[in-house]
């Protein structure tokens, strides 16, 4: 497996923004509902990190696991085995049965659980994400990631199959959460280097959730999202957002810029955001 330090930049969508138009009671409404939103980002972030802390656990190696300066997630109170006896190969990493605080700030307890039948760059490997009481930040996570290389599209990039169907029983007696997403990542830049700041990715796909109190939401991207390492931010790209019960929203990040600026269109109405 090859770290992927992709970052997908969904929790600033109608959120975690400002608005640059006067307060009319359009805008109020849109930046005062940000649930919808705020559920979809904390689901895909979680279900994302998940990866990351994989392909980080197996670039450490070894029956154990000491913090480095190169870590992004895991620290010293997490284990990692990797058991070769069996295929698909079996990489545990446990976090022990007690709140362990990663490096990212996030306190985790549980084990995540991987199976793969190859390396993440060869056509036809299919990683499985499950995990054994899992939590995060006291919120437990359950459900399965399955990502499948499916070689080279006819552009000649490497692309991937990405399919989650995850539930999250929020902390606190928040109630539960159900998200699921399929969508498809395409490695348009970088895939012939070892540098990850070169990466380039373009996210297709659709999600979907169940909030606690039973709303349900729609997400689906209409133009590829651009995501490169190097920038903090989506470059290009737009999805439709829409929540039960609300209106449609379509965000659009732009044409390249590597920029925090994009825009959301609602009831005929486009509302500039900057993006945290």
């Amino acid at each position: 497996m090859k770290r992927l330090k992709l970052i997908i930049v969904l929790s600033m969508i109608l959120g975690i923004a400002s608005l640059s138009t006067s307060c009319s009671k359009d805008v109020q409404d849109l930046a005062a509902d940000t649930s919808v939103s705020t559920d979809d980002a904390f689901a895909e972030s979680i279900y994302e990190d998940v990866t990351n802390i994989a392909n980080e656990a197996y670039n450490n190696g070894g029956d154990g696991l000491k913090a480095t300066n190169e870590n992004l997630y895991l620290s010293g109170c997490a284990t990692v085995t990797l058991d070769t006896t069996v295929f698909p190969r079996l990489l545990t990493v446990d976090f022990g049965e007690e709140n362990c605080l990663c490096i990212d700030g996030r306190m985790r307890r549980g084990k995540i659980l991987v199976t793969f039948n190859g390396r993440y760059w060869w056509p036809g490997t299919v990683i499985t994400y499950g995990f054994d009481n899992y939590f995060v930040n006291d919120n437990q996570v359950d459900g399965t990631k399955v990502v499948t290389n499916m070689g080279f599209n006819g552009d000649g990039h490497p692309y991937f199959n990405i399919e989650v169907v995850g539930v999250i029983v929020l902390a606190n007696g928040g109630g539960t959460l159900s998200w699921s997403t399929s969508k498809v990542r395409e490695w348009v830049e970088g895939y012939t280097t070892w540098n990850p700041l070169d990466d380039v990715y373009l996210l297709t796909g659709s999600a979907s959730g169940i909030r606690p109190n039973g709303q349900t939401w729609t997400r689906e991207i209409i133009n590829p999202l651009r995501v490169e390492i190097g920038c903090r931010w989506i470059v290009s790209g737009t999805m439709e957002i829409q929540p039960e019960g609300l209106a449609l929203r379509i965000v659009d990040w732009g044409n390249g810029e590597c920029d925090n600026i994009a825009t959301v269109l609602v009831n005929g109405i486009t509302y500039t955001i900057f993006l945290n």
